[in-house]
């Protein structure tokens, strides 16, 4: 059967990488990103903020979503419509990464509290960053916009 070129042009090639809510996992979330992003027109500055999103939502999970024990990270990756996206799920505790509030720099460095400002610069770097909980599990889907060739 042949397909022509807008069938082609709709299908999408998902990448899929399950991690351990570990900190040991981190060069595997890495190298997941370079495998993913390899190839694509995207300057230094680009990928670093990317990078810095898609790990910053990774430390929070390994963090915070698993209190009792470890569990899995489920990430996926594909390109639509001239964006790369990213989706994170686990199934750790209900999270909304969106109703955080921007933090008070000046009072976290009186207080000496630290948190709150690596959710904020990943929603800051994307172009997209959604929520939703779906069958028990936290999902957070990022994307950022690529540019023209």
């Amino acid at each position: 059967m042949k397909v022509n070129s807008e069938q082609e042009k709709d299908k999408i090639k998902m990448k899929t990488l399950r991690v351990l809510s570990d900190m040991e996992e981190i060069d595997r979330i890495r190298s997941f990103l370079r495998e993913n992003l390899g190839g694509l027109n995207i300057s230094e500055s680009d990928y670093y903020q990317i990078e810095v999103s898609l790990l910053e939502v990774c430390i929070n999970i390994i963090q915070y979503a698993y209190p009792q024990d470890k569990g899995e990270i489920f990430l996926k990756s594909w390109q639509k419509g001239g964006r790369i996206y990213f989706e994170i799920r686990d199934s750790g505790v209900p999270f909304d990464p969106r109703k955080i509030e921007k933090p008070d720099i000046n009072e976290s460095i009186k207080n000496g509290k630290v948190g709150g400002f690596g959710i904020l610069l990943s929603r800051e770097f994307m172009d997209g960053f959604d929520y939703k909980r779906e069958n028990n599990q936290n999902v957070v889907t990022i994307y950022r916009k690529l540019k023209e060739v």
